[in-house]
């Protein structure tokens, strides 16, 4: 691990040392393709996870961390790299294992700050500075780490802030890595799940785009709007299951019964659009980023290491959500995701390709409500030897007015934490909409 000491500070956070971590062995592969679900992404921010650990040893676990990090780097070697181009201009990850790339590990001090301030509904100002990678886009990764990690000790834990390219994995992989990381920390000789890394049998495709020089090399400012704020929702079990049973209660006959996440979404979209107050002619779009792989044909298996999503879209006018029962929008999300099979994946994907565009995180939509992550995930499985997480949340990159991340809920069961971030005045009425707070 190379090693680059400095005392820089920055604001209440002092960074200590920047290094670099690298495989424990040797990297077979230095080169990785990128498939068509992967592109998309290079002009969306790093994304940022915080993971935040109670009364450990400070000194003791970052050890254990570092450590650990080199043995699963064997496995999701493709985080090692950097973003390239081959000879015919099409972009890929190469210099896997390479001397010159490696993964960035950051230690800090912030010890004036505790668990709770961090794990509190508002989210804290702290954030750009305990998660590192803030306002940096995924194309920068031409001479940027594909991942970095910050160490920041707490007065009374840890703060484990993560930055991953989005073009290498989406939140299914992210999760897949965290939780081999996790295994290896707590003493296991390999990982149970292996990462499947053939990139080709997503999609092998061979698109070139027309990226801005000035954007790679981070020339070109990158328009980064102040933060807005953001605020967790907890849903208890009790909570979920209240939300569903009313939704389904009423659904029309013939329809399959609504799932807790068409519920609860449909529960979300209509309480922002309320605090929005939007007038009954304009229009509103929810937006999710839905997991592809036993959606493709053939299926892909959980463990794809890769990009394997795809954003779905339904719109409607705001009159029309308020003044109908809130089966309507649940079947409204039930047909979109219904709808999304092997075909439309494909179709989308074509499209696509005929015409290469470069997205940005705001183009979810008019007045929308994008919902990324899932409380599919088990985040609090990510147990490093020292026990689970005491909250997981994002960071500040990729958020926008409307922008919903979902988490499995600390308590288990159905809980679901809501992690929201709208403009002041939406947010103020949101937080007093006791339609929307259910107990």
């Amino acid at each position: 691990m190379a090693v680059e000491n400095g005392n820089k500070e920055e604001g209440v956070v002092k960074v200590r040392s920047r290094t670099k971590a690298f495989a424990s062995k040797k990297v077979e592969k230095t080169e990785c393709p990128l498939a068509t679900f992967d592109l998309p992404y290079v002009t969306f921010f790093y994304n940022q996870k915080l993971l935040l650990y109670r009364e450990v040893n400070y000194e003791e676990m970052v050890e254990k961390l570092k450590e650990g990090l080199g043995v699963v780097l064997e496995y999701f070697y493709p985080l090692t790299g950097r973003l390239g181009r081959d000879d015919e201009g099409v972009l890929r990850i190469e210099k896997c294992g390479d001397d010159s790339t490696g993964v960035e590990v950051i230690e800090a001090l912030a010890e004036d700050v505790s668990v709770e301030e961090l794990s509190e509904e508002k989210v804290s100002s702290l954030m750009e500075e305990i998660v590192p990678f803030s306002g940096i886009l995924n194309v920068q990764g031409f001479h940027k780490p594909l991942l970095a990690v910050q160490f920041t000790k707490l007065k009374d834990g840890l703060a484990l802030g993560c930055a991953f390219n989005h073009v290498i994995l989406d939140g299914t992989a992210t999760w897949h890595f965290m939780t081999a990381w996790a295994e290896i920390c707590r003493g296991a000789d390999k990982i149970s799940v292996l990462p499947f890394l053939d990139r080709t049998q997503a999609r092998d495709t061979r698109v070139k785009l027309d990226i801005p020089e000035g954007l790679i090399t981070g020339d070109v400012p990158v328009s980064v709007e102040p933060p807005l704020p953001e605020r967790i929702f907890q849903f208890s079990d009790a909570a979920v299951e209240a939300i569903k049973s009313t939704v389904n209660a009423d659904r029309p006959e013939g329809t399959p019964p609504f799932s807790s996440f068409q519920c609860l979404g449909a529960h979300i979209w209509r309480a922002i659009t309320r605090a929005r107050g939007l007038k009954p002619d304009e229009f509103t779009v929810f937006t999710i980023f839905i997991d592809c792989r036993k959606r493709v044909s053939p299926p892909m298996p959980d463990a794809y290491f890769g990009n394997l999503i795809q954003a779905i879209f339904t719109v409607t006018a705001a009159g029309l959500l308020l003044t109908h029962p809130p089966e309507f929008a649940a079947g409204m999300l039930q047909q979109v995701i219904a709808s999304h099979d092997a075909k439309a994946i494909t179709a989308r994907s074509e499209e696509w390709e005929a015409a290469p565009k470069l997205f940005q995180y705001r183009d979810a939509g008019m007045n929308c409500v994008a919902v990324g992550s899932s409380p599919r995930f088990r985040v609090y499985d990510v147990d490093f030897g020292f026990g689970p997480p005491e909250r997981v949340r994002s960071g500040r990159s990729n958020k926008f007015d409307g922008m919903v991340f979902l988490y499995p809920g600390r308590a288990g069961g159905k809980s679901v934490d809501v992690e929201v971030s709208l403009t002041a005045e939406a947010m103020e009425k949101l937080e007093k909409d006791t339609g929307f707070l259910v107990i």
